[in-house]
Parts: C-alpha cells; structure tokens; sequence
C-alpha cells in the first residue's frame, strides 16, 4: 500500500489542508497539539469510516466552521497495482477505481466493506500492522509474559482461536446446562404410563354413566309432553278470566269516577246561582269605582309635579348663593392684572442685582483659591527642591574632598568645602522661602471677609427673588382664576334661567287631604271590584257545566251497558282453583324430575370431557416425554462434539505458539541487526515471552532503556511484516508516531538509517514526531504549526530543505465542502 495525497476540509483543526506524499522517509514535525496525529486519523478515517476516529461526528467539524458547512476527506492511495481514490463526509463516501470518473462504491457502509476486501485486513488489523506508536511500545515494555503472549496472539491473529475455544466452551456449557433442565424437568415414564391406563378406564366409566343419564331425561320429556297440553289450557283460561275481572274492575271505577264528576258538576251549578245574586250586590257598590280611579291618577300626576317643583326650589337657593360667593371673588382678584405687571418688573430687577452679586462673589472666590493653590504648589516645590539638596549634601559629606561634583561630575579637591557652603546657602534659602508659605496658606485657610460680605449679599438677594417669583405665581393663578369665575359665572347664571322657566312651567292645584281620601276609598273599593271579577268569571262557566254535565250522563250510560256485558262473559267461564293447583303441582313435578335428569345428563357429559382431555393430556405427555429423550440424544452427542472441539483449539493455539516465538524472533534479529550495526545480532523470545537481547551469542543480562526501546520497536516491526504477509499484502507502508521515546541523539539516527536500509521493504516511511533534530535524516519533511489567529493548523511541505508548498487553513473559507 503506497498513500500518494490526502485532502481534508473541515476536519478537526484542518480547515482546507492538502498533502502530497512520495517515496522514501518522510517527517511529519510540529509541536503537540498542531494537528500531526490529526492527519493519520484522517487517513484511517477515510478508509474505515466512524470507527476509526476519535470521538462523535459533531467534534470532528472544524470549530470555527458554520454550523452547515461539510466535513470532507480525500485520500489517494495505490494498492495491489491499482490506484484508488476514496472522498468520504458526514454522510457519505465515494471510492474511484484508476481514474475513473462513476464510483465503484458510493455509500459509508459499501465504501468501508470494500476497502476492507481491498487491503484484507480489518481496521485493527490495519492498525496493528501499517501503524505502531510510542505508546503502543510502552505498553509492551511494561507487559508482564503472559501478558506480551496475549497481546502478541491478538495482534497475529491467534487471538482469534482463543475466541472460538471460549465461544465452544460456552456453547457447551449451555448444552449442558439444557441437559440438566430437559432431565430436570422430564415426567417419570412409569408415571406417565399409569396416568395413560387409569385416563382409558376412566373415559370407559363415565361414558356408561352418561348413557343412563340421556335415558332418564328422555323418558322425563315423555312424562311431561303428555301433562304440558292439559296445563297450557288451564292457563289460558285462566288468563282470559283475570283479564275479564281486570276490565270489569276498571270499569266499576270509572262508574264511580262519573258520580263523583255529577256530583262537583251539581255542587258547581249551586255556587254559581249564590255568586249571580252578590254580584248584583257588588255592582250597585262598585258603580263610582271608575271616577274615584280617574280623579286618584290626576291627583298622583300632581303630587310628583308637586315633588319636582321643591326640588327646582332647592336648586335655584343653591345657585343663588353660589353667583353671589363667584361675585365676591371677582371683585376680590380684579387687581390682579395690575399686579402681576409690578412683580413681574420688580422681579426683573432683583435677577439682575442676583446675578451680578453672583459675579462679584465668583470672581472674588477665583481669585481666592487660586492664590491657595498656588501657595501649597510652590510649598510643594520648596519641599522636593529641600530633600534633593539634603541628599546631595549628605552625599558630598559622605564622599569627602574625594567625592564627585554634582553639576560637573569631577573630583571636587579643593573646592569641596565652597560647594558644600554653596549647598548649604541653597537649602537655608528654600527653607526660609518655604516658611513664607506655609504662613501663606495658614492666612489663605479661611475665607477672607469681603469673599464673606459678597456671600452674604448673594443669599440676601437669592431671597429676595425667591419672595418675588413665589408672589408673582400667586398673582398669575389669581389672573386664571379671574376667567374661571367669569365662565363659572355665566353658566350658572344660564343654569338659574333655565330652572326658573322649568319652575314657572309646573301646573298647580294639588291637595294633600283630597289625596289622602282618595287613597283610602281605592284601598277599599279594589279588593270589592277583584271579588265581582271572580264572580262574572264563575258565572261565565255555567254553560260550560251544563254540558259537561250531560256528556257524563251519556258516558256513565255507555258504560254501565258495557259492565253488564263483562259480567254475563265472565259467569260462562267454568275454572276451578283445586283444578287448576293440583295441575300446576303435577306439571312441577314434571319438570323438576326433567330438570334433574338433564343436570344429571350435563354432568355426565362434562365428566366424558374431562376424561378425554385427561387421556388426551397423558398422551400428550407421552409423546413430550418421547421428544425430550431424543433431544437428550441429540445434545448429548453435540456435548462430545465439543469437547473434542475444545481440546483440538487447544492443540491447535499450542502448536501455533510454538512456531510464533522462532519466526518473531528471527524477522526482529534482522531489524536489530541492521539497526544496531552488528552489535546485538540476535533477539529471542523465550518460553515466557521474556525479550532476550544476545550480544556476541551470548544473552545481555541488563540493557538500558533506550535498548529496550529499540527492542521493542524491532519485535514491533516484526509483528507487523508478519501480519501484512498473511493479509497477502507487501508491507510498503510504514507509519511510526512518536517512536523515539528515550533513545537518544544517536538512537534517533539509527533507527531512521535502519529505516532508510530497509527501503526495499518499506517503500514508504511516515515517522511523527515533535523532534526537530531528525530532519537531517529525512526525505521529506512535512511541518505544521496552529495558527492563533485562525484557529487552525498550518501545514508547509519540503524536500532536501526547499519549501515545496504552504496551506494555513482557516475557519472562514467560503464554500469548503457545502455538504457532506
């Protein structure tokens, strides 16, 4: 297998990276966390789809990609003399054939099953053979034996046997575990057989039984088809009398219902003619009844004209008194005007003293403060000016004659003591300056009194205006309110007209004790006038009842005719109650005794059901039982099959164990060999799968870390050719990460020698590291960095020292894979 590009869009830290690979040792350097692991993962991701990359299908999308842009990997490769071209995302995967442009493949499963045929190998084998890592060899470093022998037959392969032996051992245990359930829960033969016997005899039995009982029951049906006709006729005539007696019943109530209807009919007719002779009372009393109501209305119209007119009263008071207080007021605020237009200018006035007493203090106070900060600031000064010449002065003392000039920076000699007097001349005139000051300031410290006059005027005159602005509000509500009187005054005053119209319009007239009399006589005339109403009503039915009357009369005749018939039809019917109980008695009998043989016959045919269902059930069991012995045949027989399975996987992984340890041994003799330039010329594997260097034939009782490194990565080759040699495939690939581990400087360059001597089997050799003093040795290098500005990896090819292309990827590219 030979990689000849790769191409990945949105991958990990890979925005849009593409790399080309050739023949020979080629580098792929960069410091941890650049994204040089990433590009081998790429590769398997390509080939074998999700299970061969880290983590879920969100945390392979570059980050700073959108949220819809498209995962996209390419590999070019050859393999077994065709060249191959696989383009897989998200969602989907396409493989090309030499060139092609339609895909021989274009699904994630078909893709990875037929690279999978292709190279023949699974993913870990893939993994096991063209890959090998730094970790992986300190995970062999630190196996125990018979932990290296297991890792050793998974990576080959042997591991396999190991999985069938156990699937067969399992396989035999449930076989064997179903042996002892089928035995566990087998009948009894003897059991069974006795169940089937005492079942037959029992059916036997049961049906004799219930052939006597259909015969009881059919000669009860006999007995009682005979009685049936005869208690059938008695019924009937039975019924057709108690149906009679019912009508007859019926009738003499109605008959009696009638008498009682003449008689209310009767007691009505009475009570109308009394009704007709005081209704003649009533209406000689009731007769002025209508213009005592007419003139009690009028009287009620005037009473609530009456009630309207005190309230207009009221109303027109309470408006008169409301126009003389609005009077009053208007009279009071009519200077208002006036006024506003005095405090309105005399306000004026005081603004202007305000703001110029407010400029003065202003100024005044300015002036102030900036002679206190000038004192404190040249106060300031004096003090620094004081301790830089005490330093100097202190500084010249201590130096002596010998010391340095401050200003001319030269041996002082004799003019040592003229400079110190010079300084001392200086600091006795800063200090009595800075004494000046400082009783400055104590005199600027409080405000001086003119600032406290022109303060005092100011707040004289901010009062002044203050009065002034509070009456001119006063003054210009009074100037509102003047129009709010003069609108209030005219709508009242509309107000007074109108009610004074509305009063003059009410008619007069009324008189509370005509008004009273008239009440008293309504009150006793209306219960006289409800009592006539009732009596015409009365009277009014009278000929209603004449007819009603006769209808009953002619009802009450037509039935008693119909009674009279119902009797002579009930005097033919001849029945007897003896006749009729001693037949009822005897039809019982009947049918009970039938009843008791059908229950009898009921049971006896339940009993055949559960017999044959008993017999049916032991021979069902009969024929389980015959079925569970011949599946015990069957298991007992794939249990013995199974265990010579077993024992020859067992014979098997023992032989393959034994050629494994020579053949290992002798391939990574050949690597240790040319690695170590003859020095150590042969490695064995022993019995435990111990690592044995030889140097000169005879076995290295201690070897150094860096020794055992280079062991392990010698058996790791080994493993390897051997893998890709059974897969059928010639091992030309060759991808090493991080190998280097605690080989030294001298190490490192061996082992890509040894590689590079190897060239005729591994044609191509892809070594990751973050060492950057391999490059010497290599072919080819591939460098990559991470871009912090771009979140990205950046990728640079070169061969022989000469750039051959850069690509920095970026988070932001416009249209990098728009789908998967």
């Amino acid at each position: 297998m030979r990689l000849n590009s790769l191409q990945m869009v949105n991958f990990r830290q890979h925005a849009d990276t593409r790399i080309e690979f050739d023949l020979g040792i080629t580098g792929i350097i960069g410091p941890n966390g650049s994204g040089k692991s990433t590009i081998l993962e790429a590769v398997a991701w390509a080939l074998y789809g999700m299970p061969a990359a880290r983590g879920t299908r969100d945390s392979i999308r570059f980050t700073r990609a959108g949220a819809r842009a498209g995962v996209r990997v390419e590999l070019d490769f050859d393999l077994g003399g065709h060249r191959y071209r696989v383009v897989r995302g998200l969602t989907s995967a396409e493989l090309f054939l030499d060139g092609a442009d339609a895909p021989i493949a274009n699904s994630l499963t078909s893709v990875s099953e037929l690279i999978r045929r292709r190279i023949g190998m699974s993913r870990e084998e893939f993994f096991n053979t063209y890959f090998t890592g730094q970790k992986e060899l300190s995970v062999m470093a630190a196996m125990g034996p018979s932990e290296r022998a297991q890792f050793l037959s998974r990576v080959l392969g042997y591991e396999r046997l190991r999985t069938a032996q156990v699937l067969v051992r399992d396989r035999r245990r449930e076989i064997a575990a179903e042996i002892a359930g089928l035995r566990t829960g087998m009948p009894d033969p003897e059991a069974v057989a006795r169940a089937l016997t005492e079942t037959r005899e029992r059916a036997e039995t049961v049906a004799r039984r219930l052939e006597a009982a259909e015969a009881r029951q059919r000669s009860c049906q006999e007995v009682l088809a005979g009685v049936a006709p005869r208690w059938d006729a008695m019924q009937r005539e039975r019924d057709r009398l108690q149906e009679l007696l019912a009508e007859l019943r019926v009738g003499e109530s109605e008959a009696a219902g009638m008498k009682r209807d003449l008689e209310r009919i009767q007691r009505e007719l009475t009570e109308t003619a009394t009704a007709r002779a005081e209704l003649e009372q009533l209406a000689e009393e009731l007769t002025p009844l209508a213009d005592i109501a007419a003139e009690f209305q009028h009287m009620e119209d005037l009473a609530r004209e009456e009630g309207r007119r005190r309230t207009l009263t009221d109303a027109i008071h309470a408006l008169d008194e409301d126009l003389t207080k609005l009077r009053d007021r208007r009279e009071r605020i009519a200077d208002a005007p006036q006024l506003e237009e005095e405090v309105t200018v005399g306000l004026e006035a005081k603004r202007g003293e305000l703001e110029q007493a407010e400029g003065h203090l202003e100024a005044r106070r300015t002036e102030w403060v900036r002679d206190r900060q000038e004192a404190e600031t040249k106060r300031q000064a004096l003090r620094a000016q004081y301790q830089d010449l005490r330093e100097q002065r202190e500084r010249l003392v201590a130096a002596g004659e010998e010391g340095i000039c401050p200003t001319c920076a030269r041996p002082l000699g004799g003019h040592f003591r003229s400079v110190l007097d010079l300084l001392d001349g200086q600091i006795e005139t800063v200090r009595v300056d800075g004494n000046y000051y400082k009783l400055r300031i104590d005199q600027l410290e409080e405000m001086p009194d003119d600032v406290k006059a022109l303060d005092e005027k100011r707040r004289a005159t901010f009062g002044d205006v203050g009065a002034l602005e509070r009456r001119l509000a006063k003054v210009q509500l009074a100037v509102q309110e003047m129009s709010q009187v003069a609108r209030d005054l005219a709508a009242k005053q509309s107000r007074l007209d109108g009610l004074q119209k509305e009063l003059a319009a009410i008619p007069g007239g009324y008189d509370d004790l005509r008004h009273a009399e008239l009440r008293l006589e309504i009150s006793r005339l209306t219960p006289l006038d409800a009592r006539a109403a009732r009596l015409g009503a009365q009277i009014d039915r009278e000929p209603q009842l004449h007819r009603e009357r006769d209808r009953v009369m002619q009802a009450e005749r037509e039935l008693q005719a119909t009674l009279g018939g119902l009797r002579a039809r009930r005097d033919e019917i001849r029945f007897s109650e003896a006749d009729y109980a001693a037949l009822r008695a005897e039809h019982e009998r009947c049918t009970q005794d039938l009843r008791i043989a059908e229950l009898d016959a009921v049971t006896a045919r339940g009993d055949v059901e559960n017999a044959r269902a008993a017999r049916q059930a032991a021979e069902d069991a009969q024929r389980e039982l015959a079925k569970i012995q011949q599946r015990l045949l069957t298991l007992q027989r794939d249990r013995r099959i199974h265990d010579e399975l077993d024992r020859a996987y067992s014979d098997m992984r023992t032989d393959l164990n034994q050629t494994l340890r020579p053949e290992i041994s002798e391939l990574a003799s050949a690597f240790l060999t040319e690695l170590t330039d003859a020095r150590y010329a042969e490695l064995e594997l022993d019995d435990q799968y111990n690592i044995i260097v030889l140097e000169e034939g005879v076995p290295k009782p201690v070897i150094s870390g860096g020794e055992e490194d280079m062991a392990n990565l010698v058996l790791r080759l080994a493993i390897s050719q051997m893998i890709a040699e059974r897969a059928g495939q010639a091992f030309s690939l060759l991808i090493l990460d991080e190998i280097f581990g605690s080989l030294d400087e001298a190490r490192r360059h061996g082992v890509i020698e040894l590689l590079r001597r190897l060239q005729d089997r591994f044609e191509q050799v892809i070594l990751i590291t973050h060492i950057e003093s391999v490059r010497e040795g290599l072919d080819r290098v591939i460098s990559v960095r991470y871009s912090d500005e771009t979140g990205a990896s950046v990728v640079e090819q070169s061969a022989n020292g000469v750039t051959l292309d850069m690509i920095e990827t970026t988070g932001m590219l416009e249209g990098a894979g728009a789908g998967d």
